[in-house]
């Protein structure tokens, strides 16, 4: 399940999409166009910016802006850095997990190919399919 963390920071991406790519857009802005708490969105940014997918600055001017084209972005990165995995099941979403069930396991398959699906069509899916 994507949790609100992560459909917050898609509709963060796609109002920094929307704006001029040469103005930083205050959080205060963001959070009426969005209908979401300013403090909620902080923690979100916070994320956004550590992840290198937006810049802030602070003082007059200031706010948030994409680093990159809008059209650079995939949904399946931007809710990955949110979500931390989009896998199903914790085999699959940590690579360092050694299930000891793995090679006797008759719903792996199942789990992989349900992975793929989800992570093909979240990374097939651009920014800028959702403008």
């Amino acid at each position: 399940m994507i949790s609100t963390k992560g459909r917050y920071a898609l509709r963060v991406m796609i109002d920094l999409a929307e704006a001029d790519p040469d103005r930083f857009v205050p959080l205060k802005e963001i959070a009426e166009r969005q209908d979401i708490s300013k403090k909620y969105l902080e923690i979100i940014v916070h994320s956004l910016v550590e992840g290198n997918m937006i810049v802030g600055t602070s003082g007059k001017g200031g706010g948030y802006k994409l680093t990159r084209d809008p059209s650079e972005y995939t949904v399946g990165e931007i809710l990955e850095l949110m979500e931390k995995t989009l896998s199903c099941v914790a085999c699959l979403a940590d690579p360092e997990y050694d299930c000891p069930r793995k090679s006797q396991c008759r719903t792996l398959p199942l789990w992989e190919e349900y992975d793929h699906m989800i992570r093909s069509f979240f990374y097939g899916k651009k920014l800028t399919d959702l403008l």
